[in-house]
């Protein structure tokens, strides 16, 4: 599949039932257009089999809720849609992408409660996120905007007014030739990349940011998992900025960036070493087995 993304051939789930890709709209005045009253799930099928979905559906109704709204499907009918999607478009190897929000309705101001609350699902294939960042190592920014914090926005919701940032962060990083970009959180400390959650390794021990500001990510949760299978040490923590000259090893994780390393932030280099691409490839078996 290629193109922009609507115009492409194929169904998406909307509201309980299958529609036309190209014919999957929404009016000009929805209120998650106007608003950001929008939540979504990133999730990847590998297989046939979405990782850790019913995780993923469970965190999107949190999101919600998070936003003072509710879903009006439960996490059964959400799995049961996600599953009809990928049949329905003939994917194993898919990104799946689970969106709700504020639809249009009687009221057009801030304030939305008598709006109705939609839902759609997309499948689409999407390969390495960062190209071939997973062999040399991904090549990232310093944003200068912060992660806010969660007295301030609902910073542990994956809600899309969250990402404004993110995306004048990767933007403002693509035009210097990088992949991404590493933003600190409101206090000054190492938070996360735009859309992926950061660890580091040194001397052999790895140490990650607290995610008490940021998206607590799966795959962030997975690959936890995965080092203290292997008897890791790992610390987190509240990670300064000055520390990041005397780290080794550098990886992202998210359901779209995998594991992936990193070569360089800013004038800080990393090695692609042997613990990060053990990491990785552990959580590729893991994905798939």
């Amino acid at each position: 599949m290629a193109g922009a993304y609507d115009d492409r051939d194929g169904t998406i789930w909307m509201d309980g039932q299958m529609v036309d890709w190209r014919g999957a709209n929404v009016h000009i005045l929805t209120h998650a257009m106007h608003y950001a009253s929008s939540v979504f799930e990133g999730e990847r099928a590998y297989g046939g089999k979405i990782f850790l979905s019913r995780e993923h559906s469970e965190r999107l109704h949190y999101s919600a809720r998070e936003l003072d709204f509710e879903i009006p499907y439960t996490v059964d009918e959400i799995e049961a849609a996600k599953a009809e999607v990928l049949q329905a478009n003939g994917l194993t190897d898919a990104y799946v992408r689970a969106v709700a929000w504020r639809g249009a309705g009687e009221d057009m101001g801030v304030a939305s409660k008598r709006n109705p609350v939609r839902l759609a699902i997309a499948a689409w294939e999407w390969g390495s996120y960062y190209g071939d960042a997973k062999t040399r190592g991904a090549k990232l920014d310093i944003a200068k905007w912060k992660r806010p914090s969660p007295e301030t926005a609902p910073s542990h919701a994956k809600a899309a007014g969250l990402y404004m940032i993110c995306t004048m962060s990767k933007h403002a990083a693509e035009a210097k030739g990088c992949s991404d970009a590493m933003m600190f959180d409101y206090r000054g400390y190492v938070a996360e990349a735009t859309g992926a959650n950061i660890f580091f390794v040194k001397d052999g021990e790895v140490h990650t940011p607290t995610p008490d500001c940021f998206l607590n990510g799966l795959t962030r949760q997975t690959v936890l998992g995965l080092l203290e299978e292997r008897q890791v040490k790992v610390h987190e923590r509240h990670i300064m900025p000055e520390e990041l000259e005397g780290f080794e090893q550098c990886w992202l994780t998210g359901t779209a960036a995998e594991v992936t390393p990193v070569g360089q932030i800013g004038d800080y280099t990393f090695e692609v070493g042997a613990m990060a691409r053990d990491i990785a490839d552990a959580y590729e078996k893991k994905v798939r087995s």
